[in-house]
């Protein structure tokens, strides 16, 4: 008894089966895996950016705390700020030492000549201007580290609802094959069945991962926006002592 060869093309693979799919799927569902195709793209590049970037900016923080509490001088401390521009402590930091030199520089050219001569200690009148700029300089940095993160929670909450339209579009597909063909065998209403899923699936594909993300971005932004108040008070700490 002599043994029948298989047919290498019984058992179609995995990615002939996707193409088939494909070439088989309306113009409907296209449009729509192919809109959540870009969604989930464009939010995969965002994730990746944005933790790459997450990950240095708390990097050079710890760097930049470390060496301002151990510095004796803002001098020393501006020029080490120069060298870590990722973090937002950086930016707060000039933004006060700024103000302080402004106001520094405008008691010296307020006082009379005798006393400028004599006085060596360098005062300020208006600590509430540096807690303006440091303010100010927090604001700005927090929006620079969400910028993007709106798309990703855009993608989270309307994808899935792009993915019921697929959904719903397939379904109507279903029963419309169920009258034409006066049949409600697998066979005539598979093709809508599948689309249905498909973007279903899709739509979820690209919107969970969006939502995990953004909400861990948005927990890593606020330890750094506590992180950053609680710089500005030590800034300020240090020149109500040393310039009051």
């Amino acid at each position: 008894m002599n043994a029948q060869p298989v047919s290498s093309t019984a058992l179609p693979t995995g990615s002939s089966s996707f193409e088939t799919f494909l070439r088989e799927t309306g113009p409907s569902a296209k449009v729509v895996l192919g809109i959540l195709l870009f969604f989930s793209l464009v939010s995969w590049l965002i994730i990746i950016a944005k933790y790459i970037r997450l990950k240095r900016v708390r990097g050079q923080s710890n760097r930049f705390l470390d060496f301002f509490r151990k510095s004796k001088r803002f001098s020393e401390v501006n020029t080490m700020a120069s060298q870590l521009a990722e973090t937002p402590l950086t930016t707060l930091f000039k933004s006060g030492y700024a103000e302080l030199d402004a106001q520094i520089k405008a008691a010296r050219s307020d006082e009379p000549a005798t006393n400028a001569t004599t006085s060596t200690r360098l005062l300020i009148k208006n600590i509430s201007g540096i807690e303006r700029a440091l303010e100010r300089a927090a604001g700005a940095e927090v929006s620079r580290l969400t910028r993007w993160l709106t798309f990703l929670a855009t993608t989270a909450s309307a994808c899935p609802f792009i993915g019921l339209f697929g959904t719903v579009w397939g379904i109507m597909a279903a029963f419309n094959a169920i009258g034409v063909s006066g049949s409600t065998s697998l066979t005539a209403v598979a093709p809508g069945i599948s689309e249905a899923l498909i973007n279903t699936a899709a739509g979820l594909a690209a919107a969970i991962p969006a939502l995990i993300a953004y909400n861990y971005f948005m927990g890593q932004i606020r330890q750094l926006r506590a992180t950053m108040d609680d710089f500005a008070l030590e800034f300020l700490n240090l020149t109500e002592r040393n310039f009051t």
